[in-house]
């Protein structure tokens, strides 16, 4: 299904123009970011906007760093037009530039998203807790290269959260006992299938949504609640580790579509639908499952939800 039926995509396109007196303008350029809810946002976008909306846009192949996307949606030229899936405060420094001072980026309301370290429950009663971790073996449990360290995943390299797990470890005081591994998410996952298939113990960074909180049965350890002074992250520091202080839990995550406010006079059309765009964890988990799990073409996915959830679509572009 590489395209939504012609009768309703010319029906819908008709009515949007019609009301809105808008003609499809400039090709949108969508962000390519490396984690599947990204990836599936991004389908789902392209897949509006070529379909009810009746105009052109694009996945850009590799454009996955989070700073040049930002630096492209001030720029407004059409180099990068949307970034699907902003996550705050990871990218506070961004957001503090181009939407707050620049104020060339505009954003849709965001959905909520977790963030924390898990473990499969088959170890869940030996480590449950940071200070658990503290303990040299529980640690010794997750040695894999016997360098007397244990491993964790901390993320993807381009990440601003590989950051932050790695300040936390040192703000908990853990060094000593622990050290990143920082590898690709798909990399991840397959040591995931391997080490959960074996039974062997594993501890990483998650969140949602995503697929795997489906695919695995896996449990969150408890941190220290927020308080004041708990976090204090300067992040884009030469010296961001040592400088940086992250000592409780993650507050749940604002999560936006964010995108250039030069599609405004460039394709009015679409920034109306990118602003008015809402998102939930369950849709998103839907579409993250069939993608990430079950290995279905993203934009066949994308194009049968659009065609199936009008309703809510018309919600967006009206």
């Amino acid at each position: 299904m590489k395209m939504l039926h012609s009768a309703l995509i010319a029906a819908v396109a008709s009515l949007v123009t019609a009301n809105a007196g808008w003609a499809a303008t400039e090709k949108v350029a969508i962000s390519d970011l490396n984690w599947t809810g990204a990836k599936a946002i991004a389908h789902v976008i392209k897949a509006i906007v070529e379909g009810p909306l009746g105009s052109e846009a694009e996945i850009i192949d590799g454009l996955s760093d989070q700073s040049i996307v930002a630096a492209g949606m001030d720029k407004g030229d059409g180099s990068a037009d949307v970034y699907t899936d902003m996550w705050m405060p990871n990218q506070q420094a961004l957001w503090d530039k181009y939407v707050v001072e620049a104020q060339s980026v505009d954003h849709n309301s965001p959905y909520l998203g977790t963030q924390a370290l898990f473990v499969p429950n088959y170890i869940a009663d030996q480590v449950s807790s940071f200070d658990d971790l503290a303990k040299p073996e529980i640690a010794a449990m997750f040695d894999k290269d016997g360098n007397g360290k244990g491993e964790y995943w901390a993320g993807d390299a381009a990440w601003k959260s590989t950051k932050m797990w790695q300040v936390k470890f040192k703000s908990y005081g853990l060094s000593d006992l622990w050290e990143p591994e920082i590898i690709s998410d798909a990399t991840f996952k397959a040591q995931l299938k391997s080490s959960y298939g074996n039974q062997k113990p594993i501890i990483f960074y998650y969140w949602t949504p995503e697929w795997i909180h489906a695919a695995y049965d896996i449990t969150a350890i408890d941190e220290p609640e927020q308080a004041e002074g708990c976090m204090d992250l300067k992040l884009d520091q030469e010296d961001w580790l040592e400088a940086s202080t992250f000592a409780c839990k993650h507050s749940d995550a604002q999560v936006y579509v964010s995108f250039s406010k030069s599609l405004y006079e460039r394709n009015p059309a679409a920034a109306k639908f990118l602003k008015q765009i809402q998102l939930d964890s369950d849709t998103i988990n839907e579409w993250i499952l069939k993608i990430g799990r079950d290995e279905l073409d993203p934009q066949d996915v994308a194009e049968e939800w659009v065609e199936k959830n009008m309703d809510v679509v018309n919600g967006w572009i009206q």
